[in-house]
C-alpha cells in the first residue's frame, strides 16, 4: 500500500510552466442533446445558459450549455453531418455512447500553453486560433489525451458573451430551484491495464502537473476486484485529474466493465462540489437521480473512526452518504448509478471540510456497491 501527498511550495507554484484559472467545461456528446439538457436541468438543477443550433446558424450540430455556479456543462449533438467535427461526434456516439468528449481548459495565455504542451510532446489537434463576434473575441486550441479525449484550451478574458462565438443567450429550460453543487472538484479518467503512469507522465510532462495522491496495492480492492489511481493537478490543485486502471483480480473491476462498454479509454466520472451534500442530494433523489446503495453495516462504527462531522451518522445512513477523514479535515460523498444506459459515466457529490483527499477510506465500501450492480448487470 503506497500513498503519497504533494505539498508544492508557493514559490515552485508561481513559476509553473503551464498556469490554468480552471475547468471552463466538461463538453459531452450525446444522442439527444435537446432530451439530455433537461435531465441535467430537471434532475441536476443545472441552469441552460446559451445555445447553438439551426435557429442560429449551426446546421451540423445543436449544443445546450448548462451552469452551476462555475461549473459548466455543453451537450451537444450531431444533426447531419457534414464535415470532419461532425463525423467524429456522430462516430464517438455510436462507439461510446454518451460520453464526455473534451475537458476543457481555462488558461491565461492559449498560445503559449499550446506552444508548451506540443514542445513537451503533446499532439496537437487545433493550433490556436481566435473566434469572434460582438461579444468579443476567444483563442482556442486543443491537445489530444488518452482514448478519444481532448483538453480544448480557453481563453477567453477578451470575451462578455454567454459562452463562446456562435452561441446565443438561452433561458432556462426549468425554473431553476437551489443551486446543487457550485463546481466541478474533480474529473477521472479509466485508462487500459498498464497505461497508468503513461498517462501520468503526459500530465507531468505535457502541463507541468504534479503527483497529488496515489493509490495502489490493498488501497483499493475487495475480495473479487481492484484497480490502481493516481492524482495528477495543477499547481493551484483547481484542476485535478484522478488516472485509473485496472488491476489484475479475482473477477471483472468496474474498470474493466467501463472500458468494454465504452470501448476504450474515457472519463469515468465528474465530482461535483456542495456546500450542503443532504440538501443536494434529496433534491436529486426526489428528480429521479439513482445513488448507489451503502449497507447499514457501514454506519455502525462510521462515528468511531471518521470523528463528528456536520451531518449526524442517521442522516448519513439515511441518506447512504459516505464519510473520510485524514489529517487536514473530512470529507462527505455519494457516487451516483451510471446516468445513461451502458454502465459507463457517473457522477459524485461532495462536500469538503478541510479534506483534499478523495474518500480513501471508502473506498472498499465504494467498490462493493459497484460490485453489486455489476453483478445485477451480469458484468461482474
Amino acid at each position: 500500500m503506497t500513498q503519497t501527498t504533494d505539498h508544492t511550495p508557493h514559490t515552485a507554484r508561481q513559476a509553473d510552466p503551464f498556469p490554468v484559472k480552471g475547468m471552463d467545461a466538461v463538453v459531452f456528446a450525446v444522442g439527444n442533446a435537446k432530451q439530455a439538457a433537461h435531465y441535467y436541468s430537471t434532475a441536476f438543477g443545472m441552469k441552460r445558459v446559451a445555445y447553438s443550433g439551426p435557429e442560429n446558424g449551426s446546421r451540423e450540430t445543436a449544443s445546450y450549455v448548462l451552469e452551476s455556479g462555475s461549473a459548466r456543462f455543453v451537450f451537444t449533438t450531431v444533426i447531419k453531418p457534414v464535415t470532419d467535427r461532425g463525423r467524429f461526434l456522430a462516430e464517438h456516439v455510436a462507439e461510446h455512447g454518451d460520453g464526455v468528449v473534451d475537458l476543457a481548459i481555462e488558461v491565461p495565455d492559449v498560445r503559449a500553453a499550446y506552444a508548451y504542451a506540443v514542445e513537451h510532446g503533446a499532439t496537437g489537434l487545433e493550433e490556436p486560433h481566435e473566434v469572434s463576434d460582438e461579444h468579443g473575441t476567444v483563442v482556442l486550441a486543443a491537445i489530444a489525451t488518452y482514448g478519444s479525449t481532448r483538453h480544448t484550451l480557453v481563453e477567453r478574458s477578451g470575451y462578455t458573451g454567454p459562452y463562446l462565438p456562435g452561441y446565443v443567450a438561452a433561458a432556462p429550460i426549468v425554473e431553476p430551484g437551489p443551486r446543487r453543487f457550485q463546481a466541478i472538484d474533480h474529473c477521472v479518467g479509466n485508462v487500459e491495464l498498464g497505461k497508468m503512469d503513461a498517462w501520468v507522465s503526459f500530465y507531468n510532462n505535457v502541463m507541468g502537473f504534479t503527483n497529488m495522491k496515489e493509490f495502489v496495492g490493498d488501497d483499493i480492492a475487495t475480495e473479487y476486484s481492484a484497480l490502481m489511481s493516481k492524482v495528477v493537478a495543477d499547481g493551484t490543485r483547481k484542476v485535478k485529474f484522478p488516472l485509473n486502471e485496472p488491476a489484475i483480480a479475482k473477477k471483472k473491476s468496474q474498470i474493466d466493465e467501463y472500458l468494454e462498454f465504452y470501448n476504450g479509454p474515457g472519463v469515468q466520472h465528474i465530482a461535483l462540489a456542495t456546500n450542503d451534500i443532504v440538501a443536494t442530494v434529496r433534491a436529486m433523489r426526489a428528480a429521479g437521480v439513482q445513488f448507489l446503495d451503502t449497507p447499514d453495516s457501514y454506519y455502525d462504527t462510521l462515528g468511531e473512526w471518521v470523528g463528528e462531522t456536520r451531518v449526524p451518522v442517521d442522516t448519513l445512513r439515511e441518506l447512504k452518504i459516505l464519510a473520510d477523514r485524514d489529517e487536514d479535515g473530512y470529507l462527505l460523498q455519494i457516487f451516483t448509478k451510471p446516468v445513461q444506459d451502458r454502465p459507463t459515466v457517473f457522477f459524485e457529490m461532495i462536500e469538503r471540510h478541510g479534506s483534499m483527499g478523495f474518500g480513501k477510506g471508502n473506498f472498499k465500501a465504494l467498490f462493493e456497491a459497484i460490485e453489486r450492480e455489476q453483478e445485477k448487470r451480469g458484468n461482474l
